[in-house]
């Protein structure tokens, strides 16, 4: 694995306030809440700052990945192919992420693709996670018992980024979405940050804003 110490430093480069504030949020916490609409730079944002840390921090070894997976109508374990065949569709937004922050020719990006460890929900009771960045994505997605199991994981030295748009739940059938329940038992306690990412905060095309705003109910 390419040590560190060859690595040029690696800095996050934010596009607008808000995604600053997340980034000086970060910096200040252990446990990081980015929550918002579809195209603000949530997941973009998550991805940067790991992959700063892994980087510039000697302290930090690994970033830890994972996401609900919400299927429609087809479980994953019945699925063709090994572990990895199953799982990284699903995991394919981060590395389309990373590929584009980091040149794909260089010794960094190997060491951080090195570094990053995938890991289910459903794998993840019994785990810990010492000096690590820990990513919880689409978080609207996945059950109070779910979001617990991943905010015990983690040990000194390490952190967690928890993004989700509590609008946009898979999980047509719940009445309350888990994540803002979460998100409300835990927004006073010290050493949370939470940043709401708001409309017109999407850094994607232009009529992404609009076409959710003409879409919701």
């Amino acid at each position: 694995m390419t040590t560190k110490r060859k690595q040029k430093k690696f800095r996050v480069h934010y596009k607008n306030t808000p995604q600053k504030m997340a980034y000086n949020a970060y910096q200040q916490h252990d446990v990081l809440f980015l929550l918002g609409p579809a195209g603000t730079g949530k997941t973009h944002c998550a991805v940067s700052f790991a992959i700063e840390d892994l980087i510039n921090d000697p302290e930090k070894k690994k970033i830890v990945l994972t996401r609900p997976i919400v299927e429609a109508g087809e479980s994953l374990g019945y699925l063709p192919g090994d572990f990895h065949e199953k799982v990284n569709p699903h995991m394919m937004p981060f590395f389309d992420i990373i590929d584009g922050l980091i040149d794909k020719e260089t010794d960094q990006y190997r060491f951080v693709q090195e570094s990053i460890e995938i890991v289910p929900l459903a794998y993840m009771r019994g785990r810990t996670f010492n000096d690590a960045v820990c990513i919880f994505d689409e978080a609207q997605n996945a059950t109070y018992m779910q979001l617990k199991l991943f905010l015990s994981r983690f040990q000194e030295g390490s952190k967690l980024i928890i993004t989700g748009d509590p609008l946009q739940s898979d999980l047509a059938h719940k009445e309350t979405i888990d994540l803002v329940n979460v998100v409300h038992r835990l927004e006073k306690l010290k050493g949370i940050g939470i940043i709401q990412f708001k409309k017109d905060s999407i850094i994607r095309h232009p009529l992404v804003g609009e076409i959710l705003e003409s879409l919701e109910e």
